[in-house]
């Protein structure tokens, strides 16, 4: 008898098993709000250690993101920057309308990367001397909306106006503030904020009374309706793990 044919059935039975996991695992194709860049990314890569699932990331703006989706691009699941693309994207049958749900509540702020520059009551946008305020499109960019709301309420619009820088989306509105083009911006705090500390600078919290709630929609399209992983990726986004790192970027849920 070979004493190493028992080792042997052993190291094959678990080759078959590894085998059966990778056969089992997904992919999915997820278009993600440009303010929600950080934590996603968190919980991709906890999701595919936990699952073995692998969700493919690309970020955007919300409105760039329906306009493709539209067309036709393959993505299967869309975490917008707001409530009113995903309703839109149930409405016309181009989602699930009850894979629906509000996976996170934005917190608008205004930032600088220049510490004490910013005041806890927003002041510096009447006083301050500055140049350049960047702001997302609020064509495309519900925290552009955000901002854009904020500075009516203030009564200071007119004023600001010739000032403002504007980024196609989120993220490129964070890059002109933080490399210094823009002297303030109106950004998503979880650009700014990490493990409930701010990373640098100084920040004002927008009040949330100043502007509409930014609620973001989670929905599943059409082309991952039998997505195994788009399912599982949805029921993770609700699970203990994946909202503590959400909170840890300084959203409401």
């Amino acid at each position: 008898m070979n004493v190493n044919q028992p080792l042997r059935a052993t190291a094959f039975a678990a080759l078959a098993l590894l085998g059966g996991v990778a056969a089992q695992a997904a992919e999915v194709s997820v278009a993600v709000a440009a303010n929600f860049t950080a934590p996603m990314q968190k919980i991709a890569a906890e999701f595919e250690k936990d699952t073995g699932h692998k969700a493919l990331l690309s970020f955007g703006a919300t409105g760039k993101f329906y306009a493709q989706i539209v067309n036709g691009a393959p993505f299967q699941i869309l975490l917008a920057a707001d409530d009113t693309t995903p309703g839109k994207i149930a409405k016309e049958g181009r989602g699930l309308p009850d894979s629906r749900f509000t996976y996170a509540i934005g917190q608008l702020v205004l930032w600088s990367p220049k510490p004490g520059y910013v005041d806890d009551k927003g002041e510096v946008l009447k006083t301050g001397d500055y140049r350049h305020i960047a702001v997302a499109n609020p064509k495309l960019a519900p925290y552009g909306t955000a901002a854009m709301e904020v500075l009516d309420k203030l009564g200071i619009t007119a004023q600001v106006q010739p000032r403002i820088v504007m980024g196609e989306n989120i993220a490129q509105t964070y890059q002109f503030a933080a490399t210094g083009n823009a002297q303030l911006g109106f950004v998503a705090l979880s650009q700014v904020m990490e493990n409930g500390k701010l990373r640098e600078g100084s920040a004002w919290q927008v009040p949330a009374a100043m502007h509409e709630s930014i609620r973001q929609d989670a929905i599943v399209l059409h082309s991952g309706k039998d997505n195994e992983a788009a399912t599982e990726l949805m029921k993770y986004l609700r699970a203990d793990k994946a909202r503590a790192i959400i909170r840890s970027y300084g959203y409401g849920l």
